[in-house]
């Protein structure tokens, strides 16, 4: 077929609906009653989360692109208005299925398990006399009542704070009704714990109790009705990075702006008075599908906080340690180890401390002369941070510190400014590309005399937190091509040293794509000649045009193409003649899968890339991003064979991708394997292995595939 007839949009998913069907994969978790009560919970809490920053963003995106006037339609041959329309649709549908999984479901569950949320009126007088001095001691000297009057205009309600609004009547003046607002406190918990003679962990939203003590800050008024609510407002930032003499002044002022701008959603009590939900739409400049009446807590996200109050082991995921890194020289240093082979680790199967122990070491080892290293996002209480700190008073130490990271700006913002006063040399990255590459880079002059340079290559953040709850993949290497490259790279962050080829990386935006079209391409050429074509890819989204329409080709050539896709993909599989020899799923389960793993057949000559670029515009040219190979042949095959078959294996996490976009977990009918039927989790296989429990050899046949594919693997296994 021509490119033309493969444009069809017919061929693509609409980007913000394959995303919101990750979004219900992950209330499924929620809904699912194989997976333990209080981590369901959780899942509901995550899926909040997840909306809120779809709307601060994808939405926002959206309604300021109608408002500029722009009328190009997607791949997906939707129009801005009818993509809008559909989101309002999926979005509202969405969200009655979070509160009917938190009212039918999580709450009357949780209340048989003895972990209870009250209303005011299913108090004991123990818990009204406390929920009382409470108001007293804590809640009263921070609240601010608000009378909406032309002496006092709406108040400036900032992005996500949740509030109470107000229908008052004065008593002296009873033909007048006027509204109200008060703000709930940030610095109070929004679910209180209450005193319980029963044994049960008791609950109340502050909310609740906001609205409970109205009548003490609204004296001389009648409150005719009362709603809590929230307004999630645009988050983009919108910097003129060329123009701007201070990047880091420049991110901070607009983060301010963040706090205030356009409102794109209004959430509220479903049984509001409709003259409030009215005079709240009225003021914030809403559409009536930006309002979205809601049966229970306005912030879904805030249950979380029952998780974490609650101990209930037995309502959580069973604890796990993961594994230490071993190393097998008899001096026990992780250097001379690097001297004879390559590190792989599979957090967070596989101990962080490893990575953190690379950087924290480097910052006192005499031998080590100089740190270079990239920053995205890491945790509020870093540990690398520090270490840089440290080193910084002994040797040379260079940060590539991306500001832009989205939501994580004023953390980074604070530590560029300790890193800098600490005398790191602290720099921005390049105007116009986020720096999203994971890379550290120590030159160390070794016992032998001779300088070298030990790397550390990552698929995700340099975050103790997340390595806990994301799936990543870190390679540590002493190979001087992999860390010539990678000072290479660094010399482009900071100097805008452009090199027209990084060998063995592949570096963004100045070549992966046409590196990655190329193995594309490379793979239909094998295929075509009757040669073993096999990919296998693992990312978070498939977004790229480019990419799509050379799978595509791939397929139809005869290429077996199988892609673990977390989230978006825009890619239709199973169609005849376009993509019939394409199969997609999606994990997701106890862990975030974050790890971008690219495996090319290669006619039996293998190759395996890792990186932290999945195939969507922004990280392929608008983002300095890094593929690197896995060079090593046993770590190829681990990568292969412990990890890729697990994934293609599962059939109890696995979601399988329909041609008309749908999502459906494996069929029953197809969970068979060696043994017969069977039931299989790639992320407790990978648990049992790092604990011991389990040989990584012990991987079920998955499911025969399609078309060419049936019954057999391209993947080769020693």
């Amino acid at each position: 077929m021509s490119r033309a007839v493969l444009e069809n949009p017919k061929y693509y998913i609409n980007r913000e609906i394959s995303w919101l069907a990750f979004n219900q994969r992950v209330l499924e978790e929620a809904q699912d009653d194989n997976n333990p009560l209080l981590e369901r919970l959780k899942f509901l809490s995550i899926t909040a989360s997840n909306l809120d920053e779809f709307f601060e963003v994808r939405v926002a995106g959206l309604v300021q692109q109608i408002e500029d006037g722009y009328t190009e339609a997607g791949a997906d041959g939707l129009t801005l208005l009818q993509e809008r329309d559909a989101l309002s649709h999926e979005t509202h549908e969405f969200v009655d299925g979070q509160y009917r999984c938190w009212n039918e479901q999580l709450l009357p569950l949780l209340s048989r398990k003895g972990i209870r949320v009250l209303g005011i009126d299913e108090l004991d007088a123990q818990a009204r006399s406390f929920v009382d001095d409470y108001a007293k001691r804590e809640l009263d000297l921070l609240l601010t009542p608000v009378t909406v009057d032309p002496a006092h205009p709406f108040p400036r309600v900032i992005n996500k704070a949740l509030c109470l609004a107000l229908l008052l009547r004065r008593r002296r003046r009873s033909s007048l009704v006027y509204t109200g607002v008060v703000t709930v406190p940030r610095a109070l918990p929004r679910l209180v714990r209450l005193p319980s003679s029963e044994g049960t962990d008791d609950f109340i939203f502050l909310a609740d109790l906001v609205a409970y003590h109205a009548t003490r800050m609204y004296h001389g008024y009648e409150i005719v009705s009362s709603a809590a609510f929230r307004v999630t407002r645009n988050s983009n930032l919108y910097l003129a990075e060329e123009e701007s003499r201070n990047l880091l002044e420049s991110v901070r002022a607009e983060l301010h702006n963040r706090r205030k701008g356009d409102a794109v959603r209004l959430e509220i009590d479903a049984d509001v008075d409709p003259e409030i939900a009215e005079r709240l739409r009225t003021n914030f400049e809403l559409d009536a599908w930006q309002v979205f009446r809601v049966k229970g807590p306005v912030n879904l996200s805030r249950l979380f906080n029952i998780y974490e109050q609650t101990s209930h082991p037995e309502l959580k995921f069973k604890t796990f340690v993961p594994r230490e890194l071993r190393l097998t020289g008899k001096s026990k240093d992780l250097f001379e180890e690097l001297r004879r082979h390559d590190v792989l680790l599979h957090h967070p199967f596989d101990s962080y401390d490893a990575v953190v122990s690379f950087i924290e070491s480097a910052a006192h080892d005499p031998a080590v002369l100089s740190i270079k290293q990239t920053l995205y996002r890491t945790s509020e209480r870093s540990l690398i941070v520090p270490a840089l700190i440290e080193a910084a008073s002994k040797k040379e130490v260079t940060a590539v510190v991306e500001l832009k990271a989205r939501f994580d700006e004023d953390s980074n913002i604070r530590w560029a400014r300790d890193l800098e006063d600490a005398g790191v040399q602290v720099f921005h990255g390049l105007v116009g590309l986020k720096t999203h590459c994971k890379l550290s880079l120590l030159t160390r002059r070794d016992a032998d005399g001779n300088t070298r340079q030990y790397a550390h290559l990552g698929t995700g953040n340099y975050n103790v937190n997340t390595a806990r709850i994301y799936t990543d993949l870190s390679l540590l290497t002493a190979d001087p091509k992999i860390t010539s490259a990678v000072h290479e790279v660094f010399n482009f962050l900071t100097a805008y040293s452009e090199h027209a080829n990084y060998d063995p990386l592949f570096v963004a935006p100045v070549n992966l794509a046409e590196h990655v079209l190329a193995l594309i391409a490379r793979e239909t050429e094998h295929a075509k000649r009757g040669r073993p074509a096999h990919i296998v890819a693992k990312m978070n989204a498939l977004l790229d045009k480019n990419v799509i329409l050379a799978l595509y080709r791939a397929s139809q050539a005869g290429v077996q193409i199988d892609l673990i896709v977390r989230g978006i993909c825009a890619l239709r599989p199973g169609i005849r003649g376009v993509s019939d020899n394409i199969r997609v799923r999606s994990i997701v389960g106890r862990f975030l899968e974050h790890s971008r793993i690219f495996y090319f057949a290669n006619d039996e000559d293998e190759e395996v890339y890792l990186g932290s670029a999945d195939w969507m515009p922004r990280n392929l040219y608008e983002r300095v991003e890094v593929l690197f190979p896995v060079r090593d042949p046993l770590l190829q095959e681990r990568i292969k064979r412990e990890i890729l078959d697990a994934y293609l294996a599962d059939n109890m996490k696995a979601r399988i991708l329909h041609p008309d976009g749908s999502y459906a977990r494996v069929p029953q009918g197809k969970r068979k394997g060696r043994a017969g039927t069977f039931g299989f989790s790639a992320q407790d296989f990978l648990i049992a292995v790092s604990e011991g429990k389990q040989s990584p050899e012990k991987i079920p046949t998955p499911p025969a595939r399609h078309g060419k594919a049936a019954g057999r693997r391209n993947i080769k296994v020693l």
